[in-house]
């Protein structure tokens, strides 16, 4: 059957916050936290409903429902380049960062999800598959974890979920961070990739003098050393740290300007994007031509259940952050989330669309 534009007609976008308590306090080098709010979007076209999500605060729903979805209803679902530029130029006058732009990240989602469902295909198979598994690394290890706590958590990745690569939090306080280190490298043995997160904590002279420590064990990434709105520090460090030492940046990328602006300074080895964050599905992509262009490799930030058909379609992606809150989260509340086998995921192709049916029962208890 041809579907007609009247037949995608988009009928109906609801939004509704979630915020699901973490299962032991969290904490980075910049920020604490205890629950984790998950905003989900459901846009229904044709009889179909696809759905989106991003990790933010629950006004996102507000902004949703009263700003973005009446700009959209009635329109052909098909058109979703055009009705992301649309929600772009909407929130102009807003700011199109921050809340805004993962506002339209969930709706943009959750439209490349109802148009793969009317076409009854895995979005993967829509998008066009590069690969058909996507590598792992395990993201975790917060400040506020005991050495046992982190211990018995980087070693599951490793040997239980064959993850090549595992990542820990630093910089909340600095002068512990090397026997962090140590005694991650410990946990995982010397087979396994280590990567360290300051969430921008640090200042440049203080992120080189950890990052020639961290060499000591073999640190292979140092990401957001310091904030990623500091390109010249980052491009600074990229050229100064240890030759074997990738410098990562780019999860606070929410425009094509940001990512454009990272690329085109040198500041970066791997662009880090959030599907959550970036624009959604479209963005993302448009987030993987620049990377092509500029020959860097890309990195998916979070969220493992919603970037998997796309990650399967990025030229140049390397890995995907398995998180440790998104991973439980997507698990609980998600029918059909990935799960990693022998460090890596997957996505089930008998299941139309991004393959995720939101559990609202499960999620009712809840709600925002």
């Amino acid at each position: 059957m041809i579907l007609t534009r009247r037949d995608a007609a988009i009928a109906t976008i609801r939004a509704r916050a979630y915020s699901i308590p973490t299962d032991k306090p969290e904490a980075d080098g910049t920020f604490a936290w205890n629950a984790t709010t998950l905003v989900i979007v459901e846009v229904v076209a044709a009889g179909k409903t696809g759905i989106g999500y991003t990790y933010n605060d629950a006004s996102v729903a507000k902004l949703i429902e009263a700003t973005l979805a009446p700009l959209l209803i009635g329109e052909d679902a098909w058109n979703i380049n055009a009705l992301w530029l649309r929600m772009f130029q909407r929130v102009r006058n807003i700011g199109r960062s921050g809340i805004a732009a993962t506002a339209i990240s969930a709706i943009d989602c959750a439209l490349w999800d109802v148009k793969a469902r009317l076409l009854d295909v895995p979005l993967a198979r829509l998008l066009g598959v590069m690969r058909e598994r996507v590598p792992l690394y395990g993201s975790g290890g917060f400040t506020t974890y005991s050495d046992d706590e982190m211990r018995e958590q980087l070693s599951r990745w490793v040997f239980e979920d064959g993850c090549r690569w595992v990542k820990i939090k630093i910089g909340s306080e600095p002068p512990r961070d090397p026997h962090r280190v140590h005694v991650a490298r410990e946990a995982i043995g010397d087979g396994a990739g280590l990567f360290v997160d300051a969430n921008g904590a640090l200042d440049c002279k203080q992120a080189l003098d950890y990052a020639n420590r961290f060499s000591e064990e073999n640190v292979a990434w140092f990401e957001e050393p310091v904030s990623s709105d500091d390109i010249v520090g980052l491009a600074s460090l990229r050229d100064a740290l240890p030759v074997h030492m990738e410098l990562a940046a780019g999860e606070y990328g929410y425009t094509q300007d940001d990512f454009r602006t990272l690329l085109a300074n040198e500041a970066i080895d791997v662009l880090q994007a959030d599907v959550t964050r970036c624009g959604g599905i479209t963005g993302f992509l448009r987030v993987a031509a620049l990377c092509d262009a500029f020959h860097r490799p890309l990195s998916a930030h979070c969220a493992p259940a919603m970037h998997l058909h796309v990650a399967c379609a990025a030229p140049r992606l390397r890995h995907q952050e398995w998180f440790h809150d998104h991973v439980r989260i997507e698990q609980m509340l998600f029918d059909g989330a990935p799960r990693a086998i022998d460090g890596a995921i997957a996505p089930d192709l008998s299941r139309p669309g991004c393959g995720l049916d939101f559990k609202h029962a499960d999620a009712q208890c809840y709600a925002v």
